[in-house]
């Protein structure tokens, strides 16, 4: 089964000053974390391990319908 993950994630300077938010379909945790991953290259990969964590964390949303897995929308600051 599909869900829409809505993922907070902090991501320190000079990478970002914020973090971002990132709107995911995916059928589980690791596909969401390969693919924000995949989707941010630009990603401080010492935020790798916290980005796992808010993604166990992270609001999760069952789909009516099978979709294909992708970034829906990202917001990064």
């Amino acid at each position: 089964m599909k869900r829409l993950y809505i993922v907070e994630h902090f991501v320190p300077f000079p990478s970002s000053e914020y973090g971002g938010l990132w709107n995911v379909v995916a059928s589980s945790d690791e596909e969401v974390y390969d693919l924000i991953v995949e989707d941010d290259g630009d990603m401080n990969t010492q935020c790798y391990g916290k980005l796992r964590e808010n993604i166990m964390k992270a609001s999760k949303y069952a789909l009516a319908d099978e979709v294909e897995s992708k970034v829906v929308d990202s917001f990064l600051t």
